[in-house]
């Protein structure tokens, strides 16, 4: 057996996370006001004249369930785990940054490239992926470093490690994404087979961080 030391959870006063009465809080708590916040801002988000966002209710609670209770989990899990940290809704549910949000919004643009195709995974197998961009190399570069990361992390106990490669190749793939066309390009089946591989690094990390991400 190892001994696992961890920080903290602090409050806005840099003190012992804790409700306003004193009490130490519970977190289920904690879980059902991340929803509760997620799913107003998917609210407002589809409220927004011009939205893309659009979903039918029973979707969207999903879809904020999922949301408030993978950034908890991810806001502990991304900190060094003997670093105190302070808890803010605000900050784990911003669309920018190292955040689960970030993260389950960059896999489902991923999802939705290939489902825009129309291209099943199965006529991608033997498909080599294309490298000729630098913005190509260096997302393959990082993807290929999963098992190692890996390694690492079962060797340090150290889960924050896999949340530093989901944002860098959530990163990385955006960077990608903006430079490299993808749908009716000539290699379009190559890329695809970037973003194929990207998606299912990412979908199995953030299922080690007990995340389940959404495809749309």
């Amino acid at each position: 057996m190892d001994h696992v030391p961890f920080g903290l959870v602090l409050g806005d006063d840099k003190k012992k996370f804790k409700t306003r009465s004193g009490e130490v809080t519970k977190l289920v708590d904690l879980l059902d006001e991340a929803v509760t916040r997620a799913k107003r801002q998917l609210d407002e988000r589809m409220g927004t004249e011009g939205s893309t966002s659009q979903m039918t209710e029973g979707d969207a609670s999903m879809a904020a369930t999922r949301i408030g209770y993978g950034c908890v989990k991810y806001c502990d899990l991304r900190q060094h785990r003997i670093t105190d940290y302070q808890f803010s809704y605000d900050k784990m549910l911003q669309l920018n940054g190292n955040t689960a949000v970030y993260l389950m919004y960059s896999y489902a643009r991923i999802y939705s490239i290939g489902r825009k195709a129309g291209v099943a995974a199965g006529d991608l197998v033997g498909v080599p992926p294309s490298v000729g961009h630098p913005k190509e190399l260096a997302l393959v570069l990082h993807v290929l470093k999963f098992p190692e990361v890996m390694e690492r992390v079962a060797d340090l106990l150290l889960p924050h490690l896999i949340c530093d490669f989901l944002y860098e190749a959530a990163e990385k793939y955006n960077d990608f994404y903006k430079d490299c066309k993808v749908i009716g390009d000539p290699l379009q089946n190559n890329r695809l087979v970037i973003c194929e591989t990207v998606a299912l690094v990412m979908r199995t990390g953030l299922s080690l961080l007990g995340i389940t991400p959404l495809e749309k």
